[in-house]
């Protein structure tokens, strides 16, 4: 069948749990950023987890569950183990209306998880384990583009030579398709560690670029994001720049738009950026104008933030409707 959206990244199981600052400190966790552990690690933090949600995750695949719920066809290419939490998130995704082609394989590493420890601030403080997710390789890649559509990235995936050469063959299926590319940088230190990947990718092979003002500043190694985003701008068709509660930026050659941001109390900051990304990506493949589209994104991410978990519970298409935006 043909896909409006399709996906490709790290498919994570999420493991979320409630925490405080000193349980932070004492497990020696980064408060706010996404690290990268080793197995040994990953079953620690998990035992040491007291209320656990387990849920089917990944940056890109959030962010499907958010534009498929709101009625546009999605498949996610990713790649899990034939174990347990595999198994788990193959069934989850597809209940949820997400195509998984790529069924649970017979593989060494055990199916990635993210263990995601939520603090009362909302902020979120993710530990992921890169088991076989992030071993997605070009050959992995379906043959399912025929039909064009946008493709969606996450910057995630760059940790591994062979993310990288998956990213590259979906984005040629999708062009030769008549399609658009679009990627989400994902993390600073994605920006970072990445910096002249992403930059060649962004310019040569992607249409649109999500990002926030701290994955901007990164990328381009400037302490002014205007500068950043402009330079982003130059470089790329779409850019968008969210600023952490701070009205939104959207970049299109000399177009600028911004759409402004309602303050609310946060319960949970997991997926608030997968969320933003599912609305204006929606707008974008609707037709909608750039300030439409950023809008759409805005409401989807203060949905989110309102409970736990990274994917909406709430009927997005009423908000858009109750906003005046469908």
């Amino acid at each position: 069948m043909p896909y409006d959206v399709i996906g490709i990244g790290n498919a994570v199981v999420d493991v979320i749990s409630h925490a405080d600052d000193s349980f932070l400190d004492q497990m020696g966790i980064e408060k706010g950023i996404m690290q990268l552990i080793e197995r040994e690690r990953g079953e620690l933090l998990y035992a040491a987890m007291t209320d656990r949600v387990q849920a089917p995750g990944g940056s890109v695949a959030n962010s499907l569950a958010g534009i498929g719920a709101l009625g546009l066809s999605t498949a996610f290419i990713g790649k899990v183990k034939n174990d347990a939490l595999g198994r788990f998130y193959a069934e989850a995704l597809e209940a949820s209306g997400t195509a998984f082609p790529n069924a649970p394989m017979d593989v060494d590493l055990p199916t990635t998880r993210s263990m995601i420890f939520v603090t009362p601030d909302g902020e979120r403080s993710m530990n992921t384990y890169l088991g076989a997710g992030a071993d997605i390789s070009s050959k992995d890649v379906p043959d399912i583009f025929a039909d064009g559509g946008l493709l969606f990235l996450e910057g995630y995936l760059f940790d591994k030579d062979d993310g990288k050469t998956a990213f590259s063959e979906a984005a040629a299926k999708m062009k030769t398709a008549g399609g658009r590319s679009a990627i989400t940088i994902s993390d600073p230190f994605c920006a970072e560690r990445h910096r002249d990947d992403f930059q060649r990718l962004i310019a040569e092979d992607m249409d649109i670029a999500i990002g926030n003002a701290a994955e901007w500043l990164t990328l381009y190694e400037t302490d002014d994001l205007d500068r950043a985003v402009g330079m982003a701008a130059d470089a790329c068709e779409v850019v968008a720049c969210t600023r952490s509660g701070e009205d939104v930026w959207v970049r299109s050659g000399d177009t600028r738009v911004s759409a402004p941001v309602t303050k609310v109390p946060v319960v949970d900051a997991t997926g608030a950026g997968d969320q933003f990304a599912a609305g204006f990506l929606y707008g974008l493949a609707c037709g909608r104008d750039l300030e439409v589209a950023a809008r759409m994104g805005v409401v989807c991410a203060r949905e989110v933030i309102g409970h736990i978990g990274p994917r909406p519970q709430a009927d997005i298409a009423d908000l858009f409707r109750s906003e005046g935006l469908l």
